[in-house]
């Protein structure tokens, strides 16, 4: 879930107290500082390659550069990730305190990183000039936007540019660069993925002393960046399922209450939604500049159990549902402890190699671990979420609302708000999911992120 931005600084005085709820850790120990230096040293020298970044233009801990060529008909995607598993030891103090985190947490005001600023920011990432030491992935990438590995390397390579989202032009990328993710795109399409990219919610001053939540629609630049990692990610699946070995991202579809609350959710947001339409076909088609059709889109992400990580099973082929395909994280090391190690096991086999025990013993592990960190960002993000609805709604009290019923059990119904992206729970019995309410503002309390409506007909 992607917390929303707060350039204003407007949630301060809440996000202290999330921070403090949920222990998010605040810098490093002097030790795990020191262990962080470290000169690479054993890698290809592949600096006479064009790679470049994308990223929003503020980031500076930049996992991913990348370099195109063609193939034939092909075309051949050299992923560079950052070579975090080259500074960490296992078992010493960066790995440890890696272990304890799980991921990187990310709030309005900052985030907690999963590695010290002077690897995840500096010696590790894929900033310009470099050199930087990086596990090149190469996927080739067919007309039909099928993947396959090709190779993993390590090398140490030199980044062109930093390009933002916002600014760049094709004239800027790789050529090939459109191609390819069209390529994925349309693969995506014929295996009916539902893959959700909702946009950014950003805290906005409505100028008389109340906020608003508003949101910034992804860029297209950003869904073609998205892409390389898609296409990367599934080629690492497919190359570690064959090799019986490996840490996968799976996901089940959303049951059958699950679409019925998105389906009356839709008809809250005033959506055409035909009966013979499945979720995936109907995502396909939403327009993230609408915020309506951006709100359903945050509701979907909410709908199923979510994703989660597996280790290789023999006789169980991994699968997640919104990307219809075997899938895998290896393309975020530097905010996520999992991928350090599929990583790993791909530059092993792609090599003829044995996975290193530590590898294996740690996709046991994993699991378990991720479902924590994940755990404790999900609750943070919905904090956050909560803290900026109150913040939206406060001095609004006693007003009306109109609201549709998404969900009822023993404890009421919960509520979707028509026209304000607000999910809430009512006291409201006799009432059945579809179903239309007025709803009054009771309370909208920022210290307490709660937001109470009572029911008027």
């Amino acid at each position: 879930m992607k917390t929303p931005l707060d350039p204003g600084n407007a949630l301060g005085p809440g996000l202290t107290a999330i921070r403090a709820q949920f222990q998010v850790p605040e810098g490093f120990s002097p030790e795990v500082h020191e262990a962080s230096r470290r000169a690479p040293a054993e890698h290809f020298d592949r600096t006479d390659q064009p790679f470049v970044t994308l990223d929003p233009a503020s980031s500076t801990d930049l996992d991913q550069a990348f370099a195109i060529a063609r193939s034939g008909t092909d075309l051949l995607l050299h992923y560079a990730i950052a070579d975090v598993a080259w500074f960490v030891d296992d078992g010493g103090v960066i790995d440890t305190e890696a272990w304890a985190r799980g991921e990187t947490l990310y709030l309005p005001d900052g985030r907690a990183g999963l590695y010290p600023p002077v690897l995840s920011e500096g010696a590790a990432s894929l900033l310009p000039g470099g050199p930087r030491p990086a596990v090149i992935f190469t996927v080739r990438v067919a007309p039909d936007g099928a993947v396959k590995l090709d190779g993993v390397e390590r090398a140490i390579i030199r980044s062109t540019a930093k390009l933002a989202y916002d600014s760049v032009r094709d004239g800027d990328l790789p050529e090939g660069f459109v191609d390819l993710a069209e390529r994925i795109q349309a693969a995506e399409d014929r295996r009916g993925a539902a893959r959700v990219d909702p946009p950014e919610q950003e805290v906005e001053d409505a100028g008389d002393g109340t906020y608003r939540l508003v949101f910034r629609p992804r860029l297209l630049s950003e869904d073609r960046n998205a892409a390389l990692s898609l296409a990367t990610n599934m080629a690492v699946a497919d190359a570690l399922q064959a090799h019986r070995t490996g840490l996968f991202r799976v996901m089940a579809a959303p049951d059958a209450r699950a679409i019925e609350r998105l389906r009356v959710a839709a008809l809250s947001y005033g959506l055409q939604w035909s009966a013979g339409v499945s979720l995936a076909d109907f995502e396909r088609g939403l327009d993230p500049v609408d915020a309506r059709q951006a709100a359903f889109m945050l509701a979907t992400r909410r709908a199923g159990e979510g994703a989660s990580y597996a280790p290789y099973r023999e006789g169980v082929m991994p699968w997640h549902w919104a990307m219809a395909a075997t899938y895998a994280h290896a393309t975020a090391p530097l905010r996520r402890l999992a991928d350090r190690y599929v990583i790993r096991a791909a530059l092993a086999i792609a090599n003829g190699q044995a996975v290193p025990d530590a590898v294996t013993q740690a996709f046991a592990r994993l699991p378990q671990v991720m479902a924590h960190a994940d755990g404790r960002a999900g609750q943070i993000g919905r904090a956050v979420i909560d803290l900026a609805e109150t913040m939206m709604l406060r001095g609004r009290e006693g007003e009306s609302f109109a609201a549709v019923i998404t969900d009822v059990d023993d404890r009421g119904a919960r509520i979707q708000l028509a026209d304000l992206p607000v999910i809430a729970r009512v006291a409201a019995h006799g009432v059945s999911p579809g179903g239309r309410l007025t709803v009054r503002l009771r309370t909208a309390d920022p210290s307490s992120r709660t937001v109470i409506f009572d029911a008027l007909a």
